[in-house]
């Protein structure tokens, strides 16, 4: 099995309800394949580029999974017949990507690593000693 990821935008004039049945027919259509659905995020509504079909803006949703490639083209085939979507884009993951996509799904919301804090001036600060 392969990773993917893809990102689909649906056409803005949804609600949200018509939006997320969108999302889950594509999750659907993964799991009924054989595919695994790794992770899953819903970018919500943002402005385009450019204007696609006299619309500005679309509901931007990711999907990452691992699935064999003959799943590919019985996805991109849905999008394409599916009016809701208005565009949508799949790659394969090489090793690297799969690596750095795991590393930011474990540093979700952007929060850093914690790091201790540099001692404020004028404050006396004692280290402790490990012993071996």
């Amino acid at each position: 099995m392969n990773n993917y990821e893809t990102v689909f935008i649906l056409t803005p004039v949804l609600s949200d309800a018509q939006m997320k049945e969108a999302v889950e027919k594509f999750k659907n259509l993964l799991t009924d394949q054989g595919a695994e659905i790794v992770n899953e995020e819903n970018w919500g509504l943002r402005k385009l580029a450019y204007p696609i079909d006299k619309k500005t803006t679309g509901f931007y949703t990711f999907l990452e999974f691992k699935a064999q490639p003959s799943v590919i083209d019985k996805l991109e085939v849905n999008f394409r017949r599916d009016e809701r979507v208005i565009r949508f884009l799949t790659i394969k993951q090489d090793h690297f990507a799969a690596e750095y996509a795991e590393k930011r799904r474990n540093n979700k919301g952007g929060k850093k690593q914690e790091t201790k804090e540099a001692p404020k001036a004028g404050k006396k600060v004692e280290l402790e000693e490990k012993e071996d």
